[in-house]
């Protein structure tokens, strides 16, 4: 019975979505034996270092994980980088198919006078800040003004500007990285503004994340009731209006309406606000903007201009894919066709298709993807996959390894009173998986 070797770069939602259609797609005639390769010491990706920590729901999905990398003939290479370990051309060599879910890490830049300016930085690295990425423990935040903008109009806006405007208190019981605590609980930003360069019907937030917002204990939210009444007047002239969208504008019409606790933190979301430039001393100290309006169902400039006195800029307009060796990126993404990037090389994610949808997007992807890999199998190659391209000596975090971090970490997080304290030392998370 023949048996293929899949090679599966990047332990996050893309790559064990991948890892599970090809074992759902095992019959009597094919087996699939999956090498799942992570350059961190831990698996899960975004689960892991990009859902916010006062979102425990949604990291419930690592359930699914553990239950896929239970399965036989699965195996975690962590601690693993692929350029650097190990090349692509050798993969694709000892690989009958090789999976690039390597995500997109890089934060998109606006191209704007100040953007360099000390104190604005990218969502791609606050995020990882706050939940412990081992990579971006150093990442400097200054928290010492009074208001902070947020620049996008998705999730990881939502997100940030939440971090930033939420009571700290209301972050005690989570898993949000211990060195960034310290600094929200010392934190002087009261004022949080999100803005987003279109119109409330144009935004990416979904509405769940909308309707979680009055619920903070000890913050208002506010959104301008005349935004959204004009958005929902042009949103009525199309006609038919889809779900998700109708859901979108409603939550954003009871957050305009929610009566008010008049305490001292707050968070504003404006509409049809493009940043023109961000402006100060070497630091962040204003943002300028140019007024827009929906003009045809098009967002144009109105030749109007505001200006927010603000101490922090944070960037969520997207993210791109890291080029290495043997890639082409393209767009932010890398360079395919449906999912194949050439020879018996694929890619799924936001490595394929750019940073859009939410966790589950990936799970269809990843069935289609896997598809198109059954479809072009020739015959299944003779080689001993990675351990023959592993120099001798280097540490491997294998799924043993990873139950014991893990475990460790949840142990920590009972004594705390949080789900867990995630070790954020590279060298200490290798010996934890080591011990």
């Amino acid at each position: 019975m023949p048996t293929y070797k899949v090679a599966i770069v990047g332990a996050g939602p893309a790559g064990y979505f991948t890892a599970q259609a090809f074992q759902k797609a095992q019959s009597e005639n094919l087996l699939f034996s999956i090498d799942m390769i992570e350059r961190l010491p831990t698996p899960w990706g975004l689960v892991r270092s990009g859902v916010a920590p006062d979102h425990p729901k949604i990291k419930t999905v690592s359930k699914v994980f553990e239950k896929i990398a239970k399965e036989e003939r699965f195996r975690l290479f962590a601690n693993v980088e692929l350029g650097k370990d190990i090349s692509l051309k050798d993969l694709r060599e000892q690989y009958d198919a090789v999976v690039l879910a390597t995500g997109a890490a890089r934060g998109r830049k606006l191209g704007i006078a100040g953007e360099d300016l000390t104190n604005s930085l990218s969502a791609a690295d606050f995020v990882p800040w706050y939940n412990s990425h081992p990579d971006y423990v150093q990442t400097e935040v200054d928290l010492s003004c009074d208001t902070a903008v947020v620049i996008g109009a998705g999730n990881v806006a939502m997100d940030v500007a939440r971090i930033l405007a939420i009571d700290p208190v209301e972050l005690d019981p989570t898993d949000v990285a211990d060195h960034a605590l310290v600094k929200l609980k010392e934190s002087k930003i009261r004022t949080v503004i999100i803005c987003g360069r279109r119109g409330p019907e144009h935004a990416a937030f979904t509405a769940p994340e909308l309707r979680d917002l009055p619920k903070l204990e000890n913050t208002d939210v506010y959104i301008d009731e005349k935004q959204i009444a004009d958005a929902i007047e042009r949103v009525e002239l199309l006609g038919e209006v889809e779900k998700d969208l109708k859901n979108n504008i409603e939550a954003m019409k009871l957050i305009a309406e929610h009566s008010k606790k008049g305490v001292a933190r707050k968070l504003e979301i404006k509409f049809l606000s493009a940043p023109l430039q961000i402006k100060g001393d070497q630091k962040v100290e204003e943002v300028v903007f140019a007024i827009n309006k929906v003009e045809n169902g098009k967002v144009v400039p109105t030749g109007e201009k505001f200006s927010i006195k603000a101490g922090l800029v944070i960037t969520a307009i997207g993210y791109d894919s890291v080029e290495y060796s043997g890639v082409k990126i393209e767009n932010g993404r890398i360079e395919n066709i449906a999912g194949h990037v050439e020879h018996n090389v694929y890619t799924t994610g936001w490595a394929k298709r750019g940073p859009t949808g939410v966790i589950g997007t990936n799970k269809s992807d990843s069935n289609d993807v896997v598809d198109l890999i059954i479809e072009n199998l020739k015959d299944p190659k003779e080689s001993e996959g990675i351990t023959a391209l592993l120099k001798s000596g280097h540490e491997v975090i294998d799924q043993l390894g990873w139950e014991k971090i893990n475990a460790s970490e949840v142990i920590s997080g009972e004594i705390a009173g949080k789900p867990r304290v995630k070790e954020v030392d590279w060298k200490r998370l290798i010996s934890l998986g080591r011990s």
